[in-house]
């Protein structure tokens, strides 16, 4: 019978095994746990990306207008939005509900007539692009008179409250009326353009001339003052019927539409020069377009066609020259009415005669949405500048809709495939989020910061693999013991440097030996493999006497040496090989053959993240191999097989489950690592396998503009994709392990 004593001792280890098993069992719940929690916390951030734009209803205005708009707008807040009618009339009116209208204090109606009806008559309108805020009238005199609304948001009161935006009204440039056509004649079609330096109005007359006017603005060395100086222009080229025209809000260039031909017009200080001609219709008689108009930035031009389709142009370079190229067409309802382009970005909206309302994002290549909101025609529809809330004109009424529609620009194809930009040649994969000018337009293809993550990854695992493969091998199967205990430890030793302290010595050492020195070490990587291979023979040719003088397993020894040897003749004779390979000259050689080079470089991180992965490799492998059971290689022995042929056939086999392992725990790590990547690269997004060419990943990206993006916007969460991207990538790779190592295991488990 057991002691009390025993039994007391026998219960305590029974609980401490139960404390332990439940703690690990909660440990690895704990893990799991937390991975779903960061799993759906991505989930939770990206999902606003792909959702549909939603338009509700906000309020309901009625209205005793005369006259239709031709033009309505809004402040920034949607608080107050003004009208031009067809005869020159300018009204303002609150859009605040009866609620909002208590606790703001309101700005007065105002209701002008701009135009003295005993002098003139309004023949033609013409608005300029939402940002810039021009709007003129042709006259039937030849004269045109131009007026810019400004909002002017007042101070903040002491109890938080701010007060409703005042209207500013800017006649005029240089006085509130110019003189056109210096024959006199109405003005049928309009178009202007104002920016500080230079104002350009052209029209077409009633008798079919083009004329036009610049006003550039001119500063007095004396007094300072700015004036006006004015060039008439007349375009002599010009179709017979012109559908539609419009300028550029910068006045260097005129578009006219007469059907199926576009005239491209540059104006220069001679005057109109026609660039060129182009055909609008694609070679479909029923193709021909009907009206003109720019988007944000003011370099697409959008056509709207009569068979239902809008087609959206830009200038590309192509052999040296500027051309119009037409980039995409996408199909709209029935009987649009016309397009209403977003103030900033590079999105519009359609409507149609029976009030169904369509939005479109132009480099998303996305229909947003597509609604029947009225009931009644609309007359003019308008989007206010922050593009949250949109306003229809009926008949009798401003109908009011809150729009949500955060992320336009994020879909399947601008993240995945090939996108044509404006400015870009071609389409192409682009990630650029950020630029210095306000008609930047976020450019956010995945598809570069992906490749480059593999890029790196690959080149990584091709430096690392084989060295610590080998030496896993070598350690464990050939390396005599004492020599064992000193290697493998001081390898895993490598694993503990911080990477920070890698990627430091890669950028500011590393790099710049292989940018001065790139001929040996290309020499280097070449030779190594080749003079180990060599030194492996001439030792086993060497008389067996003296090779039974080493030692067994203190072979590696003797490659200390020429490994010295080999990198110091490499950069004892880099000019010679430089000048016998690349005809004295790396770089200009290289650049002459198409091959770019930076000195932060796919090499210089192939070789310090695999420098970085090989004791992750190393140690996995060999305890692989080292544990692979004693009685299997020396049953090969007795069976006659050699040294080579019990590796291969036998421990080799049975170590390829943990081998493989060891290879995919370190390309896991390859494709996760930061600091190293971060500064030992370029951090350019090329889609480039170019081996001396910089790369961008998923983890440098985020860590490079994670801090500078704002909280919720696009930018914002696409980074919290490539997270997610980043997130999947390790779990397919750890599972792909898996997968393969249980298949090896279950192969090779009865050797």
């Amino acid at each position: 019978m057991k002691s009390r004593h025993v039994i007391n001792r026998d219960t305590r280890r029974k609980l401490k095994d139960t404390l332990i098993r439940y703690m690990i069992t909660a440990g690895g719940i704990t893990v799991l746990l937390a991975l779903l929690l960061i799993f759906f916390y991505l989930l939770y951030v990206i999902t606003p990306l792909f959702e549909s734009a939603k338009v509700s209803t906000n309020s309901t205005i009625s209205t005793s207008f005369s006259l239709p708009s031709v033009a309505i707008a809004t402040d920034e807040y949607g608080e107050i939005g003004y009208r031009f009618d067809s005869q020159g009339k300018f009204e303002t009116l609150s859009l605040l509900d009866k609620d909002e209208l208590n606790q703001k204090s309101t700005s007065e109606a105002m209701s002008l007539n701009l135009i003295d009806h005993n002098v003139h008559q309004a023949t033609s309108f013409s608005q300029s692009l939402p940002s810039s805020n021009w709007y003129g009238y042709g006259l039937s005199d030849g004269q045109v008179a131009l007026f810019r609304p400004k909002f002017i948001t007042p101070i903040s009161t002491g109890e938080g409250n701010r007060a409703q935006s005042q209207i500013e009204l800017t006649r005029g440039v240089s006085q509130p009326i110019e003189q056109l056509d210096p024959a006199g004649s109405a003005i049928i079609k309009l178009s202007v353009a104002v920016n500080e330096q230079q104002a350009v109005i052209v029209g077409q007359t009633a008798d079919h001339r083009i004329v036009g006017l610049t006003l550039n603005s001119v500063i007095s060395e004396k007094i300072g003052d700015t004036s006006w100086q004015r060039v008439p222009m007349k375009l002599t080229l010009t179709p017979n019927e012109v559908t539609d025209l419009v300028v550029t809000p910068n006045g260097r260039f005129v578009y006219l539409l007469s059907d199926t031909e576009l005239y491209v017009i540059e104006v220069t200080i001679q005057g109109f020069h026609v660039r060129e001609i182009v055909d609008v219709s694609n070679g479909k008689a029923e193709h021909y377009g009907i009206k003109l108009e720019l988007l944000a930035g003011a370099n697409s031009l959008m056509i709207t066609h009569q068979d239902n389709t809008i087609s959206q142009w830009f200038d590309v370079i192509s052999g040296g020259e500027r051309l119009l190229k037409l980039i995409r067409t996408v199909s709209v309802g029935d009987n649009v009415q016309a397009v209403v382009p977003e103030y900033y970005r590079k999105g519009f909206f359609t409507y149609d005669d029976k009030g169904v309302i369509e939005a479109f994002f132009t480099t998303s290549e996305s229909r947003l949405f597509r609604q029947q909101l009225v009931e009644q025609s609309p007359q003019i529809v308008a989007i206010s500048p922050r593009a949250d809330k949109l306003i229809i004109e009926t008949e009798k009424h401003w109908h009011i809709f809150d729009v949500d529609n955060q992320h336009p620009e994020i879909s399947f194809s601008s993240l995945w495939r090939k996108v044509w930009y404006e400015g870009y040649p071609e389409a192409k994969y682009v990630w650029q989020s950020t630029a210095a000018t306000d008609d930047f337009e976020p450019k956010l293809s995945l598809v570069p910061i992906v490749f480059g993550t593999l890029k790196a990854a690959i080149y990584a695992m091709i430096f690392s693999v084989p060295i610590a493969v080998a030496a896993a091998i070598y350690t464990a199967y050939f390396m005599s013991a004492p020599m064992r205990k000193y290697v493998k430890p001081s390898i895993e030793i490598m694993e503990a440097l911080p990477t920070v302290i890698l990627g430091f010595l890669a950028g500011l050492w590393l790099a710049p030996i292989v940018d001065t020195h790139l001929p040996a070490v290309l020499s280097i990587l070449l030779l190594m493999p080749f003079s180990v291979v060599l030194l492996g023979y001439i030792w086993h040719c060497l008389p067996k006497a003296l090779i039974y003088r080493v030692p067994s397993g203190w072979h590696a020894l003797l490659l200390i040496p020429m490994i010295v040897l080999i990198v110091y003749l490499s950069f004892l004779f880099s000019d010679d090989i430089e000048l016998w390979l690349f005809n004295g000259n790396a770089r200009l050689f290289l650049a002459d053959h198409g091959i770019g080079f930076d000195q932060r470089n796919a090499l210089v991180v192939g070789l310090a993240m695999g420098f970085a992965v090989i004791p992750t490799i190393f140690s996995i492998a060999e305890d692989a191999i080292f544990s692979v059971p004693k009685h299997l290689s020396d049953g090969s022995f007795a069976l006659g097989a050699t040294a080579w042929q019990t590796l291969t056939k036998v421990v080799l086999l049975t170590a390829s489950p943990g081998i493989f392992s060891a290879i995919m725990m370190g390309l896991g790590r390859a494709v996760g690592e930061t600091m190293i990547v971060l500064m030992a690269t370029g951090n350019t997004p090329l889609l480039d396998w170019n081996i001396l060419e910089g790369l961008r990943t998923l983890s440098a990206n985020i860590a490079i503009e994670m801090p500078e993006s704002e909280v919720g916007s696009s930018h914002y969460r696409v980074l919290f994709l490539a997270a997610f991207i980043l997130f999947v990538f390790t779990f397919i790779f750890n599972t792909l392990a898996e997968l393969v190592r249980q298949r090896l295991r279950d192969k090779y488990r009865t050797l």
